[in-house]
Parts: structure tokens; C-alpha cells; sequence
């Protein structure tokens, strides 16, 4: 049944369940702190008063494309980041009157994608108010958070999956760790103080830039960070030449580890791996593989989405 007469299509909301093209509006987000749903709220009505076309994600027309939102519960910053298909006279007086309503903003920027795609790691994002990012307190560390950068939704959450990180490696003083997919540097940066040295290994350029400015506000000076493709970068000769870790701590993205990357851990033969995964699933594959030299020690599910069927979950390998 064609139900799209029956919906305003002028809304911002979040996805409907199982449909890329049907968005549910949104009164009310529980899950988002203040003033994040003040902020969708306003330029939703802003944009409907002021018949500013919103995006079609079925045509890809319109020119309203996306809002994404970041607040930093340590800190209190909001960093605000607006999609647009195209340039618009429009779009700066929306930015004005955003900015002017919410001057508590830290970050507004915004984006032009007329690509098939939300994502824009390959396009410019421009920095309209405030600062180019926001920042994040962690056990006394404070990590800066660009427009690209990842960071754990769940700030109270990732503490506490970092901390049952670092308990399973047992880092020595005398340790050389290796951080894969290391992001914006957070964990190589929360175990610096424990190890020798730690090398964090990142796709996206822009985290990794993020991830070396995080040492440097810091003061973290044993720390160092490479942009590649993971399965091209982490090669033999890599490790020969910065040398065989004592510990490697790999938090891959929710598709797992590369098998080329798996077999690397298999003949690395590194003393402990810590797995940390937000897709069990993908983890049980890739452990399943490093069997082949390895055993599961230790086991602790990490709850970073209460009332959700997502988990975090952190796997101590040893060698058999």
C-alpha cells in the first residue's frame, strides 16, 4: 500500500526501521542530551517556515540532506554538522539563525555531498562558527573530535570499555603495543602511560592527524601513527621496521578484521591480543581463524547500549 500521501515529508527524524528512503519525525530523542533536540527541533521548523526544499534520499533531490549532532558529555561541547546536496542562498541565513539561537554551539559546520551517499570522509567540511572540533575529558586525557573523527557515542561507556582494554593487556613499562584501528588516537593515548612506545594504525587519514594532535595536547610523546589501508600497511616490513609488539589491541569496525589482517596476527604470534568488537558476530569469524595459534583467556561483554541487542565485547588472546 502507497502510504506516502499520508505523511509530511517535510520531517527530521531518524531512519524508520528497514527503510532508507521513509524518515519518522522526531518530538523527542531520550537518548540525546540537551541541547541536541532543541537543535534538530529548530532547524526542522526553521525549514519548513522558511520552505527550504528537503532532501529526497529516493530522488536525491531538494537541498537538505542531513544533520548530524555530537555532544561531549564530559565537556558539555556540541558540535553541530549540516548536509546539503548543493550550494544555496539559503543555506548561510540558516546557519546565522542557528547560531544566533544556540551561540552555545562549540562546532557549526556544513557539507555539500550531491553524491549517492551520506558519508563525506572525502569531502571538505567547512567550519562556519566556533571551532573545527570539540573535546572529550578521560581519565584526565582530553581528546579532541573532529568533524571525521571517530569517537565511542557512549563517552561513560568507552571508559569503561578502555579500562577492561587495558586490564586484559597487562601492559609492562617495557611493552611495544600496537593500536589497530586506532581512530582518533583514544586508546593509544589511555595506555601511553603504561607501555614503551604505541603504534596506532588508522584508514582514515583525518582521524589519524586527529590522533597525533591528541598526543601533542597531552604531552603523550611515545606515541606514533600511520594512515593505510590496514591489510597494505600492516606487512611484514612494517613490523621490522618499528618493531615485533609485545601486545596489539584491535577495535575493527562492526565488519571485522580484513582475513589478510588475521592471518598477520596468526604469524605475528604476539604474546597477547586483546579483540575488542561491537559485532560478536565478526568477532566469532575472526577468532575462529586465529585459533590456529591462539586461545581465548578471558571474556568480558562491555553494555554500551542499554536496551538495545548491541554490545561491546573484549576477547584476551593468548598463545597456546
Amino acid at each position: 500500500k502507497d502510504d506516502t500521501a499520508h505523511y509530511d515529508r517535510r520531517v527530521l527524524g531518524f531512519h524508520t526501521p528497514g527503510r532508507f528512503d521513509k524518515i519518522l519525525d522526531v518530538e523527542h530523542c531520550w537518548l540525546q542530551p540537551e541541547p541536541s533536540n532543541e537543535i534538530r527541533l529548530f532547524v526542522r521548523d526553521y525549514a519548513r517556515a522558511h520552505r527550504l526544499p528537503f532532501g529526497d534520499m529516493v530522488r536525491q533531490t531538494g537541498l537538505l540532506r542531513n544533520l548530524i549532532i555530537r555532544t561531549a558529555e564530559s565537556t558539555g561541547e556540541t558540535m553541530v554538522i549540516l548536509q546539503c546536496y548543493h550550494a544555496d542562498e539559503a543555506l548561510l541565513p540558516l546557519l546565522n539563525a542557528v547560531y544566533a539561537k544556540f551561540p552555545q554551539i562549540t562546532s557549526l559546520n556544513y557539507v555539500l555531498n550531491n553524491k549517492g551517499n551520506e558519508t563525506f570522509h572525502d569531502l571538505e567540511v567547512v567550519c562556519y562558527q566556533g571551532k573545527p572540533y570539540i573535546e572529550e575529558d578521560m581519565e584526565g586525557l582530553r581528546f579532541r573530535i573532529g568533524p571525521k573523527s571517530f569517537y565511542q557515542t557512549n563517552s561513560a561507556g568507552a571508559y569503561n570499555l578502555y579500562k577492561v582494554a587495558r586490564e586484559f593487556a597487562e601492559i609492562k613499562p617495557t611493552d611495544l603495543v600496537y593500536d589497530l584501528y586506532t581512530g582518533a588516537g583514544t586508546i593509544a593515548n589511555f595506555v601511553a602511560r603504561q607501555a614503551r612506545r604505541v603504534i596506532g594504525v588508522e584508514y582514515v587519514e583525518q582521524a589519524v592527524l586527529d590522533a597525533r594532535v591528541n598526543s601533542e595536547i597531552n604531552g603523550v610523546t611515545n606515541t606514533e601513527f600511520f594512515a593505510g589501508d590496514m591489510k597494505d600497511l600492516l606487512t611484514e616490513a612494517f613490523t621490522s621496521h618499528h618493531g615485533h609488539p609485545d601486545v596489539i589491541i584491535t577495535d575493527p569496525p562492526r565488519a571485522g578484521m580484513h582475513e589478510d589482517v588475521v592471518q598477520r596476527l596468526v604469524a605475528l604470534r604476539t604474546p597477547r591480543v586483546v579483540y575488542i568488537s561491537c559485532n560478536p558476530a565478526t568477532q566469532a569469524r575472526d577468532l575462529e581463524l586465529l585459533d590456529e595459534v591462539y586461545k581465548v583467556t578471558r571474556v568480558q561483554p562491555v553494555d554500551m547500549f542499554p536496551h538495545t541487542h548491541h554490545v561491546e565485547n573484549v576477547v584476551l588472546l593468548e598463545l597456546k
